[in-house]
């Protein structure tokens, strides 16, 4: 039986398959991102859609729904300043305005769960709409 890791808080469990998938992008760097979905039913977070390490940015905010809740990790890469390759990992809070109240409930009391079974994440972004999201965004925290 597949393990999973439960979220006191909530009572939400966090599957193996969010924990393997957040590992193998972290180490491997086999996914540029992994975007995560709450199943109230099932009381699970399980993986929604992962991108490949060709995706971009785009293909991940592209890859949200306009009026549903999900949470996002980016494998960011940039260069600093001094010419050094970087790469930082973005957790991404989506809570769309056209989303039901009692989803963005469930996501935000669920959140910091997910963020400790997802071990070395180095920034927080969260959005209620595109632009609280852009690459620009991303690129000044980075930074």
């Amino acid at each position: 039986m597949a393990m999973a890791f439960k979220m006191a808080t909530t009572g939400m469990w966090v599957t193996d398959e969010c924990k393997n998938s957040f590992m193998e992008m972290k180490w491997k760097k086999v996914h540029r991102y992994i975007v995560f979905k709450i199943d109230e039913k099932s009381r699970l977070v399980t993986v929604d859609k992962v991108g490949g390490p060709g995706e971009s940015y785009d293909d991940l905010t592209a890859s949200l729904p306009i009026d549903d809740c999900r949470y996002a990790v980016f494998d960011f890469d940039f260069v600093t300043v001094d010419n050094c390759r970087k790469s930082k990992l973005f957790f991404i809070a989506w809570s769309p305005a056209a989303s039901r109240i009692r989803e963005k409930m469930l996501y935000a009391t669920s959140k910091d769960g997910l963020r400790r079974v997802l071990d070395g994440i180095s920034y927080e972004v969260q959005a209620t709409d595109p632009t609280e999201m852009g690459i620009d965004v991303i690129k000044h925290k980075a930074n």
